[in-house]
Protein backbone atom coordinates (compact mmCIF):
# COMPACT_ATOMS: atom_id res chain seq x y z
CA UNK A 1 0.00 0.00 0.00
CA UNK A 2 1.09 3.46 -0.84
CA UNK A 3 0.39 6.20 2.08
CA UNK A 4 -0.24 9.07 2.09
CA UNK A 5 1.89 12.11 -0.06
CA UNK A 6 2.98 8.86 -2.28
CA UNK A 7 2.07 8.03 -5.58
CA UNK A 8 3.52 5.92 -8.71
CA UNK A 9 4.61 7.66 -11.41
CA UNK A 10 6.25 5.58 -14.91
CA UNK A 11 6.83 2.95 -12.44
CA UNK A 12 8.44 4.82 -9.81
CA UNK A 13 7.73 6.09 -6.26
CA UNK A 14 7.17 9.46 -5.94
CA UNK A 15 7.41 10.75 -2.06
CA UNK A 16 5.90 13.89 -0.51
CA UNK A 17 3.75 15.42 -3.16
CA UNK A 18 3.90 19.32 -2.11
CA UNK A 19 1.41 21.48 -3.77
CA UNK A 20 0.64 24.93 -4.65
CA UNK A 21 -2.46 26.54 -2.77
CA UNK A 22 -4.16 29.73 -3.32
CA UNK A 23 -4.49 32.08 -1.17
CA UNK A 24 -7.71 35.45 -1.43
CA UNK A 25 -6.84 37.98 1.18
CA UNK A 26 -8.50 40.83 2.32
CA UNK A 27 -10.06 43.48 -0.69
CA UNK A 28 -9.42 40.20 -3.09
CA UNK A 29 -6.41 40.33 -3.35
CA UNK A 30 -5.25 36.69 -4.25
CA UNK A 31 -1.43 35.53 -3.87
CA UNK A 32 0.07 31.77 -3.43
CA UNK A 33 1.95 29.87 -1.45
CA UNK A 34 3.29 25.67 -1.38
CA UNK A 35 1.74 23.12 1.40
CA UNK A 36 2.91 20.00 2.08
CA UNK A 37 1.05 17.03 1.79
CA UNK A 38 -0.95 17.46 5.39
CA UNK A 39 -1.62 20.71 4.17
CA UNK A 40 0.66 23.18 6.49
CA UNK A 41 2.69 25.69 4.91
CA UNK A 42 6.51 25.07 4.11
CA UNK A 43 7.80 27.89 5.82
CA UNK A 44 10.83 28.62 2.92
CA UNK A 45 8.19 28.74 0.38
CA UNK A 46 6.12 31.10 2.06
CA UNK A 47 8.35 33.42 2.88
CA UNK A 48 10.35 33.47 -0.27
CA UNK A 49 6.48 34.00 -2.62
CA UNK A 50 6.01 36.86 -0.11
CA UNK A 51 8.47 38.88 -1.23
CA UNK A 52 7.41 38.87 -4.87
CA UNK A 53 5.08 40.98 -6.45
CA UNK A 54 1.69 39.67 -7.55
CA UNK A 55 1.55 37.70 -10.84
CA UNK A 56 5.19 36.57 -9.96
CA UNK A 57 4.27 35.16 -6.85
CA UNK A 58 1.86 32.68 -8.99
CA UNK A 59 4.71 32.17 -11.58
CA UNK A 60 7.33 31.18 -9.00
CA UNK A 61 5.19 29.12 -7.06
CA UNK A 62 4.70 26.57 -9.91
CA UNK A 63 8.37 26.57 -10.58
CA UNK A 64 9.28 25.85 -6.97
CA UNK A 65 6.73 22.97 -6.51
CA UNK A 66 7.78 20.85 -8.86
CA UNK A 67 11.72 22.18 -7.40
CA UNK A 68 10.53 21.42 -3.95
CA UNK A 69 9.10 17.63 -5.65
CA UNK A 70 12.36 16.82 -7.32
CA UNK A 71 14.24 17.24 -3.62
CA UNK A 72 12.47 14.85 -2.46
CA UNK A 73 12.87 12.57 -5.09
CA UNK A 74 16.65 13.06 -5.46
CA UNK A 75 16.40 12.42 -1.18
CA UNK A 76 17.87 16.14 -0.97
CA UNK A 77 16.65 18.85 1.30
CA UNK A 78 17.29 22.95 0.77
CA UNK A 79 19.97 23.05 3.52
CA UNK A 80 22.28 20.43 2.21
CA UNK A 81 21.41 20.90 -1.96
CA UNK A 82 24.46 22.00 -4.05
CA UNK A 83 24.91 24.32 -6.81
CA UNK A 84 26.13 21.45 -9.11
CA UNK A 85 22.96 20.00 -7.89
CA UNK A 86 20.70 22.52 -9.34
CA UNK A 87 22.59 22.33 -12.50
CA UNK A 88 21.41 18.99 -12.58
CA UNK A 89 18.17 19.92 -11.80
CA UNK A 90 18.15 22.73 -14.74
CA UNK A 91 19.30 19.57 -16.66
CA UNK A 92 16.33 17.14 -16.03
CA UNK A 93 13.67 20.55 -17.35
CA UNK A 94 15.33 20.59 -20.22
CA UNK A 95 18.95 23.02 -20.21
CA UNK A 96 21.92 21.90 -22.01
CA UNK A 97 24.61 20.20 -19.61
CA UNK A 98 27.66 18.07 -20.63
CA UNK A 99 27.48 14.88 -18.46
CA UNK A 100 24.97 12.74 -16.90
CA UNK A 101 22.90 14.03 -14.60
CA UNK A 102 20.90 11.24 -12.65
CA UNK A 103 17.52 9.81 -13.07
CA UNK A 104 14.91 11.18 -15.55
CA UNK A 105 11.88 14.13 -14.02
CA UNK A 106 9.27 14.84 -15.37
CA UNK A 107 8.42 12.28 -17.70
CA UNK A 108 6.06 12.74 -20.48
CA UNK A 109 6.26 16.12 -20.66
CA UNK A 110 7.81 18.42 -22.81
CA UNK A 111 11.33 19.78 -21.99
CA UNK A 112 11.50 23.67 -20.80
CA UNK A 113 12.10 26.40 -23.31
CA UNK A 114 14.58 29.28 -23.32
CA UNK A 115 12.20 31.29 -21.33
CA UNK A 116 10.45 29.27 -19.04
CA UNK A 117 14.27 28.07 -18.78
CA UNK A 118 15.47 31.45 -17.60
CA UNK A 119 12.51 31.78 -15.32
CA UNK A 120 13.31 28.40 -13.43
CA UNK A 121 16.73 29.93 -13.03
CA UNK A 122 16.00 33.64 -11.45
CA UNK A 123 13.10 31.58 -9.30
CA UNK A 124 15.93 29.02 -7.64
CA UNK A 125 18.51 32.25 -7.02
CA UNK A 126 16.05 33.97 -5.56
CA UNK A 127 14.38 31.66 -3.34
CA UNK A 128 18.03 30.77 -2.38
CA UNK A 129 19.68 33.79 -1.67
CA UNK A 130 16.24 34.26 0.28
CA UNK A 131 17.80 31.27 2.24
CA UNK A 132 20.69 32.62 2.78
CA UNK A 133 19.29 35.64 4.39
CA UNK A 134 18.02 33.35 6.96
CA UNK A 135 21.03 31.84 7.76
CA UNK A 136 20.33 28.67 5.78
CA UNK A 137 22.79 27.21 2.92
CA UNK A 138 24.64 29.98 3.09
CA UNK A 139 27.23 28.44 0.61
CA UNK A 140 24.69 27.85 -1.92
CA UNK A 141 23.75 31.90 -1.42
CA UNK A 142 27.55 32.87 -1.75
CA UNK A 143 28.30 30.23 -5.07
CA UNK A 144 25.15 32.12 -6.48
CA UNK A 145 26.70 35.25 -6.04
CA UNK A 146 27.85 35.99 -9.27
CA UNK A 147 28.90 38.57 -11.53
CA UNK A 148 29.79 39.50 -14.99
CA UNK A 149 31.09 42.24 -16.89
CA UNK A 150 28.28 45.22 -18.15
CA UNK A 151 27.38 44.95 -21.80
CA UNK A 152 26.80 47.86 -23.84
CA UNK A 153 23.17 47.60 -23.30
CA UNK A 154 23.36 47.50 -19.81
CA UNK A 155 25.74 50.47 -19.92
CA UNK A 156 23.14 52.24 -21.67
CA UNK A 157 20.27 51.29 -19.25
CA UNK A 158 22.15 52.37 -15.96
CA UNK A 159 22.08 56.05 -14.77
CA UNK A 160 26.00 56.84 -14.53
CA UNK A 161 26.29 53.30 -17.00
CA UNK A 162 29.93 54.35 -17.86
CA UNK A 163 31.29 53.76 -14.16
CA UNK A 164 29.69 50.14 -14.25
CA UNK A 165 32.33 47.29 -12.90
CA UNK A 166 29.96 44.44 -12.40
CA UNK A 167 26.83 43.26 -12.82
CA UNK A 168 25.03 40.66 -11.27
CA UNK A 169 24.76 36.80 -13.09
CA UNK A 170 22.91 33.82 -12.44
CA UNK A 171 24.99 30.12 -12.98
CA UNK A 172 21.78 28.40 -13.66
CA UNK A 173 20.59 30.64 -16.60
CA UNK A 174 20.94 29.11 -20.21
CA UNK A 175 23.22 30.82 -22.44
CA UNK A 176 22.00 34.21 -23.89
CA UNK A 177 20.06 33.52 -27.79
CA UNK A 178 21.69 36.39 -29.83
CA UNK A 179 18.26 36.26 -32.09
CA UNK A 180 15.22 34.19 -32.05
CA UNK A 181 13.21 33.80 -35.16
CA UNK A 182 9.20 33.61 -34.02
CA UNK A 183 6.92 31.01 -35.82
CA UNK A 184 4.66 33.29 -37.39
CA UNK A 185 0.86 32.20 -39.05
CA UNK A 186 0.62 30.11 -42.06
CA UNK A 187 0.01 32.23 -44.80
CA UNK A 188 -3.74 33.44 -45.17
CA UNK A 189 -4.93 31.99 -41.58
CA UNK A 190 -6.60 34.91 -40.94
CA UNK A 191 -9.29 34.07 -43.76
CA UNK A 192 -8.99 30.62 -42.88
CA UNK A 193 -9.89 31.11 -39.27
CA UNK A 194 -12.61 33.49 -39.88
CA UNK A 195 -14.42 31.13 -42.24
CA UNK A 196 -13.67 28.39 -39.81
CA UNK A 197 -15.53 29.39 -37.10
CA UNK A 198 -19.24 29.73 -36.08
CA UNK A 199 -20.14 32.68 -33.90
CA UNK A 200 -19.55 36.14 -33.32
CA UNK A 201 -17.91 35.92 -30.49
CA UNK A 202 -14.47 33.98 -31.90
CA UNK A 203 -14.85 35.97 -35.19
CA UNK A 204 -14.14 38.81 -32.73
CA UNK A 205 -11.22 36.68 -31.03
CA UNK A 206 -9.82 35.87 -34.11
CA UNK A 207 -9.83 39.48 -35.55
CA UNK A 208 -8.29 41.33 -32.29
CA UNK A 209 -5.86 38.67 -31.93
CA UNK A 210 -4.36 39.68 -35.84
CA UNK A 211 -5.46 43.34 -35.40
CA UNK A 212 -4.16 44.19 -32.00
CA UNK A 213 -1.38 42.07 -31.22
CA UNK A 214 -2.72 41.39 -27.84
CA UNK A 215 -1.68 38.56 -25.59
CA UNK A 216 -4.04 35.87 -25.19
CA UNK A 217 -3.74 36.91 -21.30
CA UNK A 218 -4.83 40.57 -21.83
CA UNK A 219 -7.63 39.69 -24.23
CA UNK A 220 -9.03 36.73 -21.55
CA UNK A 221 -8.70 39.61 -18.86
CA UNK A 222 -10.65 42.58 -21.05
CA UNK A 223 -13.50 43.88 -19.23
CA UNK A 224 -15.76 46.12 -20.89
CA UNK A 225 -14.86 49.27 -18.90
CA UNK A 226 -11.53 48.87 -20.99
CA UNK A 227 -12.60 49.53 -24.28
CA UNK A 228 -12.99 53.11 -25.41
CA UNK A 229 -14.05 52.49 -28.90
CA UNK A 230 -14.74 55.63 -29.91
CA UNK A 231 -13.04 59.23 -30.64
CA UNK A 232 -12.30 61.25 -28.12
CA UNK A 233 -12.88 59.12 -25.18
CA UNK A 234 -13.01 60.47 -21.93
CA UNK A 235 -9.84 58.97 -20.44
CA UNK A 236 -8.22 61.66 -23.11
CA UNK A 237 -5.09 59.10 -23.30
CA UNK A 238 -5.69 58.70 -27.18
CA UNK A 239 -8.12 60.17 -29.40
CA UNK A 240 -8.93 57.51 -31.60
CA UNK A 241 -11.00 53.96 -30.79
CA UNK A 242 -8.56 52.32 -28.13
CA UNK A 243 -8.67 49.58 -25.61
CA UNK A 244 -6.56 50.09 -21.91
CA UNK A 245 -4.97 46.53 -21.13
CA UNK A 246 -4.82 46.69 -16.77
CA UNK A 247 -3.38 44.41 -14.90
CA UNK A 248 -5.98 42.42 -12.54
CA UNK A 249 -5.51 39.93 -9.88
CA UNK A 250 -8.98 38.93 -8.93
CA UNK A 251 -10.40 38.44 -12.58
CA UNK A 252 -12.44 35.28 -11.95
CA UNK A 253 -11.00 33.36 -15.03
CA UNK A 254 -7.24 33.66 -13.95
CA UNK A 255 -6.56 35.55 -17.05
CA UNK A 256 -4.61 38.64 -16.36
CA UNK A 257 -1.83 41.02 -18.84
CA UNK A 258 1.50 40.58 -18.21
CA UNK A 259 2.56 44.12 -17.96
CA UNK A 260 2.02 45.95 -15.00
CA UNK A 261 1.64 49.38 -16.02
CA UNK A 262 -0.26 51.14 -13.40
CA UNK A 263 -3.85 52.03 -13.92
CA UNK A 264 -6.39 53.94 -12.22
CA UNK A 265 -10.88 54.37 -11.66
CA UNK A 266 -11.07 58.02 -12.09
CA UNK A 267 -14.49 59.17 -12.75
CA UNK A 268 -15.94 56.09 -13.72
CA UNK A 269 -13.43 55.65 -16.76
CA UNK A 270 -10.68 53.42 -16.84
CA UNK A 271 -7.37 55.44 -17.22
CA UNK A 272 -3.46 54.33 -17.72
CA UNK A 273 -2.37 50.95 -18.18
CA UNK A 274 -1.23 49.78 -21.50
CA UNK A 275 -3.19 51.56 -24.37
CA UNK A 276 -3.61 49.90 -27.69
CA UNK A 277 -5.30 51.40 -30.65
CA UNK A 278 -8.62 49.38 -31.91
CA UNK A 279 -9.10 49.00 -36.36
CA UNK A 280 -12.36 49.52 -37.87
CA UNK A 281 -12.38 45.68 -38.02
CA UNK A 282 -12.33 44.94 -34.16
CA UNK A 283 -14.82 47.71 -33.65
CA UNK A 284 -16.99 45.98 -36.45
CA UNK A 285 -16.68 42.55 -34.86
CA UNK A 286 -17.12 43.77 -31.00
CA UNK A 287 -20.35 45.26 -31.80
CA UNK A 288 -21.79 42.22 -33.73
CA UNK A 289 -20.54 40.15 -30.49
CA UNK A 290 -22.19 42.37 -28.50
CA UNK A 291 -25.51 42.89 -29.59
CA UNK A 292 -25.92 38.90 -30.57
CA UNK A 293 -24.45 36.93 -28.51
CA UNK A 294 -23.58 38.57 -25.23
CA UNK A 295 -25.89 38.17 -22.54
CA UNK A 296 -27.51 41.08 -21.08
CA UNK A 297 -28.02 39.59 -17.33
CA UNK A 298 -23.93 39.15 -16.95
CA UNK A 299 -22.99 41.03 -14.25
CA UNK A 300 -19.35 40.53 -14.14
CA UNK A 301 -18.60 42.54 -16.75
CA UNK A 302 -15.79 40.43 -18.40
CA UNK A 303 -15.48 41.01 -22.36
CA UNK A 304 -16.09 37.08 -23.50
CA UNK A 305 -17.57 34.74 -21.91
CA UNK A 306 -18.92 30.99 -22.75
CA UNK A 307 -21.70 30.86 -24.87
CA UNK A 308 -22.78 27.09 -23.93
CA UNK A 309 -23.04 24.54 -21.74
CA UNK A 310 -22.17 24.95 -17.67
CA UNK A 311 -20.27 27.79 -18.55
CA UNK A 312 -22.67 29.91 -20.49
CA UNK A 313 -22.46 33.33 -19.46
CA UNK A 314 -19.35 33.13 -17.28
CA UNK A 315 -16.16 34.71 -18.02
CA UNK A 316 -14.18 32.79 -20.82
CA UNK A 317 -10.65 31.04 -20.00
CA UNK A 318 -7.46 31.26 -21.76
CA UNK A 319 -8.15 27.64 -22.42
CA UNK A 320 -11.12 27.95 -24.11
CA UNK A 321 -9.68 30.68 -26.30
CA UNK A 322 -6.63 28.03 -26.99
CA UNK A 323 -8.98 24.86 -27.80
CA UNK A 324 -11.30 27.13 -29.99
CA UNK A 325 -8.40 28.37 -32.12
CA UNK A 326 -6.92 24.41 -32.71
CA UNK A 327 -10.50 23.33 -33.59
CA UNK A 328 -11.02 26.03 -36.17
CA UNK A 329 -7.32 25.33 -37.54
CA UNK A 330 -7.97 21.65 -37.85
CA UNK A 331 -11.26 22.57 -39.64
CA UNK A 332 -9.10 25.07 -42.20
CA UNK A 333 -6.37 21.94 -42.53
CA UNK A 334 -3.54 25.04 -41.55
CA UNK A 335 -1.60 22.65 -38.88
CA UNK A 336 -1.65 24.31 -35.68
CA UNK A 337 -2.08 27.87 -34.52
CA UNK A 338 -1.58 28.88 -30.99
CA UNK A 339 -3.01 32.35 -29.66
CA UNK A 340 0.77 33.74 -29.60
CA UNK A 341 1.33 33.62 -33.71
CA UNK A 342 -1.11 36.30 -34.44
CA UNK A 343 1.21 38.66 -31.31
CA UNK A 344 4.50 37.59 -33.61
CA UNK A 345 2.72 38.74 -37.09
CA UNK A 346 1.44 41.33 -35.64
CA UNK A 347 4.80 42.55 -34.31
CA UNK A 348 6.54 41.59 -37.94
CA UNK A 349 3.87 43.27 -40.16
CA UNK A 350 3.79 46.84 -38.37
CA UNK A 351 7.85 46.54 -37.80
CA UNK A 352 7.66 46.21 -41.97
CA UNK A 353 4.95 48.90 -42.16
CA UNK A 354 7.04 51.30 -39.95
CA UNK A 355 10.06 50.92 -42.01
CA UNK A 356 12.10 49.26 -39.47
CA UNK A 357 11.42 51.65 -36.58
CA UNK A 358 11.21 49.60 -33.63
CA UNK A 359 9.85 52.32 -31.51
CA UNK A 360 6.50 52.29 -33.50
CA UNK A 361 6.36 48.43 -33.30
CA UNK A 362 7.07 48.53 -29.69
CA UNK A 363 4.13 51.13 -28.74
CA UNK A 364 1.46 49.45 -30.92
CA UNK A 365 2.31 45.69 -29.69
CA UNK A 366 2.70 47.36 -25.87
CA UNK A 367 6.47 45.67 -25.52
CA UNK A 368 8.81 46.91 -22.52
CA UNK A 369 11.35 48.14 -24.99
CA UNK A 370 12.22 48.68 -28.44
CA UNK A 371 15.36 46.82 -27.96
CA UNK A 372 13.34 43.10 -27.63
CA UNK A 373 11.20 44.22 -30.80
CA UNK A 374 14.80 44.79 -32.51
CA UNK A 375 16.00 41.37 -31.38
CA UNK A 376 13.01 39.23 -32.03
CA UNK A 377 11.77 40.73 -34.80
CA UNK A 378 14.56 42.95 -36.78
CA UNK A 379 15.84 41.06 -39.04
CA UNK A 380 15.29 40.74 -42.72
CA UNK A 381 12.55 38.22 -44.08
CA UNK A 382 13.79 35.43 -46.06
CA UNK A 383 11.02 35.64 -48.58
CA UNK A 384 11.45 39.50 -49.42
CA UNK A 385 12.07 40.06 -52.77
CA UNK A 386 15.01 42.33 -52.25
CA UNK A 387 17.02 39.85 -49.99
CA UNK A 388 16.21 36.99 -53.07
CA UNK A 389 16.99 39.57 -55.59
CA UNK A 390 20.75 40.08 -53.52
CA UNK A 391 21.28 36.41 -53.12
CA UNK A 392 20.85 35.62 -57.08
CA UNK A 393 22.90 38.30 -57.47
CA UNK A 394 25.67 36.66 -55.24
CA UNK A 395 25.13 33.30 -56.82
CA UNK A 396 25.41 34.41 -60.21
CA UNK A 397 21.89 33.81 -61.27
CA UNK A 398 21.08 37.02 -62.28
CA UNK A 399 23.50 40.14 -63.38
Amino acid sequence: MISEGRRVVGGRLMVGQVRVQEIIRAGGQVSYTVVDTDCTVLAEADGFLRTCGAGTDRTYAYVLVDHLRWLRFAGLTVEAVSLEDLRHYMAALGADYPGPFGLPWREGKRPYGHSALKTAAACLKGFYLHLGTQGVNRSLAEALRVTRLPTRADRRRAMLGHVLHSMPANPLAPAERVRRHPKMLPEGAREVLLGAVSCARDRMVVTWLADGGFRVGELCGLRLVDLHLREQAACGQCRGPHVHICHREDNTNRARGKTKTPWTWQDNTVCGGTVRRASPAMIHTYFEYITTQYPAQSVHGMLLVGLHGPSRGQPWTTAAARGMLRRAATRGQIGRVVPHAFRHSFATAVLDAARGNAVIARDAGGWASAATVEQVYGHVDVHDPVFTAALEQVWGIRS
